[in-house]
């Protein structure tokens, strides 16, 4: 809950505190109408007239917060912070300090703040409710982030899984190869098989010795047999003298 400092219609001796004080309160009247620009432009006329103001610049700062603009609120409630000593309008400031740090996303330092606030004001409800909220938020925060890192853990020991399945897998590719070169180099060429196949025919054509001499026997059988052939052509001699 944001606290917005309501100011009573009080009147100073001076015409100038008169118009600062007319000017924060016409400031406060647009705030609660919810016209937050004019109340800016109404919170900042008075600082023009005392830039001292606590009040001035604290309701400059829920003017802000309300337009979404968390760090100008921020501003304007530290320098209101600087400009009072009462422990109540502290308290106050550090509430809305916390709630503009956790608008901003910014939970850590806006759990500071509530604890701040409540140093000065331990009884305030509003700000343990906002605390308690803010923890919370810290809490999710940091599961949501071990959530992420258990993820990336586990697609870092994927990814890691994946790669070593692949050098093993080219690691066997190349012992594959490598047995296959080995035994391609060990396989004797084709022309070089061809001549040890030559080499070894003529043990294969080779004949005994008993086969040696029958085939030399025939050939002398047969030459005797050519020679009784030509004998027989050529006939016996005839004798031409007579025997007187």
């Amino acid at each position: 809950m944001l606290r917005v400092l309501i100011l009573s219609l009080l009147i100073y001796g001076g015409l100038n505190a008169q118009t600062q004080r007319g000017l924060i309160n016409e400031g406060v009247e647009h705030y609660n109408n919810q016209k937050f620009t004019d109340a800016e432009v109404n919170f900042k006329k008075g600082l023009e007239k005392d830039a001292e103001s606590f009040e001035a610049n604290y309701n400059l700062g829920d003017s802000y917060y309300k337009q979404q603009r968390y760090n100008d609120a921020i501003d304007a409630f530290n320098r209101s912070l600087r400009l009072t000593d009462s422990k109540d309008n502290k308290a106050k400031v550090y509430h809305n300090i916390g709630n503009s740090l956790l608008k901003d996303n910014k939970i850590k330092e806006s759990i500071e703040a509530y604890k701040n606030s409540l140093k000065l004001n331990p009884d305030d409800q509003d700000t343990k409710y906002n605390l308690s909220y803010a923890l919370s938020l810290l809490n999710q925060q940091k599961d949501q982030k071990k959530d992420q890192q258990d993820k990336d853990k586990n697609k870092d020991q994927q990814k890691n899984e994946d790669k070593q399945q692949n050098e093993n897998k080219d690691e066997q590719n190349k012992n594959d190869q490598k047995n296959q070169d080995q035994q391609q180099q060990n396989k004797p060429p084709e022309d070089q098989k061809t001549q040890q196949d030559n080499l070894k025919q003529p043990e294969k054509n080779k004949m005994s010795k008993e086969e040696a001499e029958q085939i030399l026997n025939a050939l002398k059988n047969n030459e005797k047999d050519l020679q009784k052939k030509l004998r027989k052509k050529a006939g016996v001699r005839v004798n031409t003298d007579k025997d007187w």
